[in-house]
């Protein structure tokens, strides 16, 4: 206090007000608040050693349930649940296999069985998978990744002067922050284990001083603990445990979660990462694919945006050629079914495929971008009124068409990325009507078939042999495979985001993750 006589007593000059609503939760700015990017560090020239985060052991219980009782027990817990070979809900505390000190701690708190996002997170989290949970406020969400936590901190080796924390828990608010930060408190010391909760408005100089100190688990707001790695009060090159709470609000508040990202410690690749959110949306959706690694997505209660209504067909075929005899075969199977859309890549090969069908005597639309507005609003008019059965369009055609009556999607050119593939299949299965989306793949489509092995996992799609055998040719998608990559170092600096060429398999292409997320 002598240092600082006003610690605790004044807003931080750099630090925002925050108005809320009636229900307490935070109005978004007007302006967002500009967060400078950290200085640069190269991962590569950092020596980071290994360390476990798999401790979930199934218990005899759940090993004899079968999957239908999974799929039953899912859905009495109200749980959607997707993403690669999930493990099986646990809906007792023993089936968690916390030591006797922490579930001591659970029964004082007044815990009496697991809420049902603990029921799935909790599994998940322990075998150290990263996990997408879409839950609302009051679902049990905080212990879901809390508990985790503590066994994974208990494992890794203890912090030694100077090092900064072992796990980091990201959250928009300092409401919040004060909140998580006495859950990881309470539950902490039974291990001894020390928090420090960063946020904006309360001092700098207390906070740097406790940072300095050491502790196990950091609970922050972004831009204030961006403020302390600047300052060096503390760094992040422990952090093997990464949660984004209420990551829909940090967007909406304008803060820059992507600068921890790119300042993190090891390898993104072995890291445990758990992201919540109430909503998915398109920047959620973003952040979590570059930042999880084959992620299982939970959705509790009767949120989120999967539509179900869309069953994915890939085909893997040898040749570009075979492609038109696959298409000619089923036609008119589609068009008895309902309208068809037809995507290709290119102009040009838009036109060639519409004129090939049209000499074969199909009756058909054709849409690509070079067309004037005129001619477009006459084909769509035409395709909406059933008078085209079958439109062949480029990716003008992928975003904004509404035409309830399209029963079938074949993307018969892959599209230039997954985003737009996304958008392309939901042009059917709309108004609650069903649909079926067909992707021509053939064997040169290594690197979007990873792509799309996640993206039907994460739609809770099936993957056939063929395109999982297809994907694990690409190096990237088979190293990272559940974490196969271990030990594979990210070479961040300036604020982007790469790999480090590895013998014999090459290099990712860098993203700038900070600047993909911030645009």
């Amino acid at each position: 206090m002598a240092e600082n006589p006003t610690a605790g007593l004044t807003q931080e000059e750099d630090e925002e007000e925050v108005d809320y609503d009636s229900d307490g939760n935070p109005i978004a700015p007007t302006t967002k608040k500009i967060i400078l990017p950290l200085p640069p560090i190269d991962h590569s020239e950092i020596d980071y050693p290994p360390f476990e985060k798999n401790f979930y052991i199934e218990h005899e219980e759940l090993s004899s349930l079968t999957e239908a009782g999974v799929v039953e027990l899912r859905k009495k817990l109200n749980l959607k649940v997707s993403g690669a070979v999930p493990p099986k809900p646990a809906t007792s505390f023993a089936h968690f296999g916390f030591d006797e000190q922490l579930m001591h701690q659970i029964r004082k708190s007044e815990y009496t069985q697991p809420t049902p996002i603990q029921c799935q997170g909790v599994p998940i989290a322990l075998g150290g998978r990263d996990m997408i949970g879409i839950a609302k406020t009051g679902s049990g969400k905080t212990a879901a990744f809390i508990w985790p936590m503590l066994v994974h901190i208990m494992d890794q080796k203890e912090l030694e002067q100077g090092e900064g924390p072992i796990a980091v828990i990201v959250c928009p608010t300092r409401e919040l922050c004060q909140q998580i930060h006495s859950e990881c408190k309470r539950f902490g010391k039974v291990y001894g284990l020390r928090s420090v909760a960063v946020y904006g408005g309360g001092s700098m100089w207390e906070q740097a001083k406790a940072l300095q100190e050491g502790a196990e688990i950091v609970v922050c707001t972004p831009g204030r603990l961006i403020d302390h790695v600047k300052k060096k009060a503390t760094s992040l090159q422990r952090v093997t445990y990464l949660v984004f709470d209420e990551a829909d609000r940090m967007f909406d508040m304008g803060f820059g979660t992507c600068e921890i990202l790119v300042h993190l410690t090891s390898d993104l690749w072995s890291l445990t990462a758990l992201l919540f959110s109430a909503t998915f949306r398109k920047k959620i959706e973003k952040l979590a694919r570059d930042i999880l690694v084959d992620p299982i997505r939970v959705v509790q209660g009767d949120i989120g945006e999967a539509n179900e209504d869309v069953t994915q067909i890939v085909e893997v075929l040898q040749s570009g050629q075979e492609k038109w005899g696959w298409l000619t075969r089923r036609l008119v199977e589609f068009t008895s079914a309902g309208s068809v859309l037809v995507f290709v890549t290119k102009k040009t090969n838009c036109e060639e495929l519409a004129t090939n069908l049209n000499q074969e005597g199909y009756s058909l639309g054709l849409l690509h971008g070079d067309m004037d507005q005129s001619e477009r609003n006459k084909v769509i008019a035409d395709f909406k009124k059933k008078n085209l059965p079958v439109l062949v369009a480029t990716d003008v055609a992928a975003r904004g068409l509404d035409i309830p009556s399209i029963r079938t999607v074949v993307n018969y050119d892959v599209a230039r990325d997954i985003d737009t593939h996304t958008h392309r299949i939901g042009r059917t299965g709309r108004a609650g009507e069903k649909g079926v989306a067909y992707t021509l793949l053939t064997t040169k489509d290594t690197s979007f078939a990873g792509d799309l092995v996640r993206n039907l996992e994460g739609a809770n799609q099936s993957v056939s042999k063929d395109l999982m055998d297809l994907a694990m040719q690409n190096p990237w998608f088979r190293k990272s495979r559940f974490k196969g990559g271990k030990g594979k170092k990210l070479n961040i600096g300036g604020g982007g985001l790469g790999y480090r060429e590895r013998p014999g398999l090459g290099s990712e292409p860098t993203v700038s993750l900070a600047l993909r997320l911030l645009a």
